[in-house]
């Protein structure tokens, strides 16, 4: 499929080395994600009994920190944010959403990421 989104101009003899690297890096990749997803099925289960008293307060404090935080944000870096946080969208989308550049996305998304970085680190 990706050899016809290209639409190369090589004859098919040459094309040959082109498929193979496409599938060792599609190979590749897919055993990249497998490794990550058995590393997170992997790991225990998150439940509030597992949870010391000290470990529970300390999650909720940097919960309502996150939250504040999240609040106080500016208003084009929050959108952004949890547009591709929450809903998961690319900045492909987002910007097509925002009627924006993938750029601007980008920076909103770096500010964003700043911005929080430094109220979380100052509480």
């Amino acid at each position: 499929m990706k050899i016809w989104e290209k639409q190369p101009k090589q004859a098919p003899k040459e094309l040959l080395g082109l498929l193979y690297k496409m599938a060792k890096d599609a190979f590749i990749s897919k055993y990249r994600r497998s490794k990550v997803e058995q590393a997170f099925m992997a790991r225990p289960p998150n439940n509030a009994e597992s949870q010391s008293p000290e470990e529970e307060m300390s999650y909720k404090e940097l919960k309502s920190s996150y939250e504040r935080a999240l609040k106080e944000m500016p208003e084009i870096q929050r959108e952004v944010f949890l547009m591709s946080r929450m809903e998961e969208l690319k900045y492909k989308e987002i910007a097509e959403r925002l009627e924006l550049s993938v750029k601007a996305v980008e920076k909103r998304m770096k500010n964003a990421l700043q911005y929080l970085r430094e109220a979380l680190a100052t509480q």
